[in-house]
Formats: structure tokens, C-alpha cells, sequence
């Protein structure tokens, strides 16, 4: 009796691999995915970013510019309250002068002089720069 259920659940099951097609296949073009359709979330925001020609999405890049004033500070582009900066005082020092940079009056570096002020900015994935 237990060989013929047997029988019966193996031949019902290869029928039914056998004679239906998958319900997806791996990518649009049936091979394999490219890296595009493999992104999602911040990844993919990113990518379609590049892709209109922003280089620089989320402003990670090393920017050198000339010494901030009171009058004239650099400014620092965030979608958040406050946002770490560091400063590279002389272009041959061999470490960096991390700092918070804070929402408001523009701060002083400590070891340089020069001024930062934070610059606030729309987020770039959509309402998650209320200080989080």
C-alpha cells in the first residue's frame, strides 16, 4: 500500500515539473540578471542618481576648498540636525580633525580657524532627515 501512495506522489510530482513552465525566470531577458535589476533601496536611488549625472549622490566625496570666514563659512550640505565633518587643516598633515557640525551659527575648527556652517538639504531618500 505505502508503494503505491509512493508511486503515485512521485509521478504526480514529475508531471507537474515536467509540463509547467516556471512562474519567473531569473531576469527580464531570461539569463542572468544584470547588477541594475539585482538593486534595491538606497542601492538602487544611488544607481538611477549616476545615471542622470549626479557624480557625487550623497556628498561623500573630498572636497577642497579655500578657508572658511565668519562672513563667508564653507558650507556643508545635510538633510540632518548635525552632520560629522573633517578638516584637513594643512595639505600635508597626515590626519584629519573630525568635528559635529550642528545646525545654526557657523563653528570654528579648533586647530585651523577656518568656519563651517551646515546647509540643510532635502533627503534624498524621502522625509528621514528630521534629526534622526
Amino acid at each position: 500500500m505505502a508503494a503505491l501512495i509512493a508511486r503515485r506522489v512521485a509521478l504526480t510530482t514529475a508531471r507537474r515539473c515536467l509540463l509547467r513552465t516556471p512562474a519567473a525566470t531569473m531576469a527580464t531577458g531570461g539569463g542572468i540578471p544584470e547588477y541594475y535589476e539585482h538593486s534595491t533601496g538606497t542601492e538602487r536611488i544611488e544607481l538611477d542618481l549616476l545615471k542622470k549625472g549626479e557624480k557625487d549622490p550623497f556628498n561623500l566625496e573630498l572636497k577642497s576648498v579655500a578657508k572658511g570666514t565668519r562672513e563667508k563659512p564653507i558650507e556643508v550640505p545635510s538633510s540632518f540636525d548635525k552632520r560629522m565633518i573633517g578638516c584637513i587643516c594643512v595639505k600635508e598633515q597626515t590626519h584629519v580633525n573630525w568635528m559635529w557640525l550642528h545646525e545654526g551659527d557657523p563653528q570654528r575648527c579648533g586647530t585651523c580657524g577656518s568656519f563651517y556652517k551646515l546647509q540643510k538639504v532635502e533627503p534624498i531618500l524621502g522625509g528621514h532627515g528630521a534629526g534622526h
